[in-house]
């Protein structure tokens, strides 16, 4: 099957120099090391630099990179993930 776009979309800070990305496609297979059916990239980037990003990278499953580390994380649907990804950005803008 080939993949499907789901989403892809950018949404700026006002008054900020700063945005959110998110792109997920539907796969099938899943990604190797996933055990779902997406392949997804979300990133927060300030002022052109990269600061926090999701994605699930073949062979290495879902993880997060804040700044130079790469931390796992918990996948339970995709709407739980953009909602985990958004409580961290929010945590970073603080």
């Amino acid at each position: 099957m080939p993949a499907e776009l789901l989403i892809k979309k950018r949404d700026y800070f006002p008054g900020e120099d700063a945005f959110t990305s998110i792109t997920v496609w539907a796969v099938d297979p899943s990604i190797r090391g996933s055990r779902h059916g997406y392949k997804y990239s979300m990133a927060y980037v300030v002022r052109g630099v990269c600061v926090m990003r999701y994605d699930n990278e073949a062979g290495k499953g879902d993880h997060k990179h804040i700044g130079d580390t790469e931390l796992p994380v918990t996948f339970s649907g995709m709407d739980d993930l953009i909602n985990q990804f958004f409580d961290d950005v929010d945590r970073l803008r603080r």
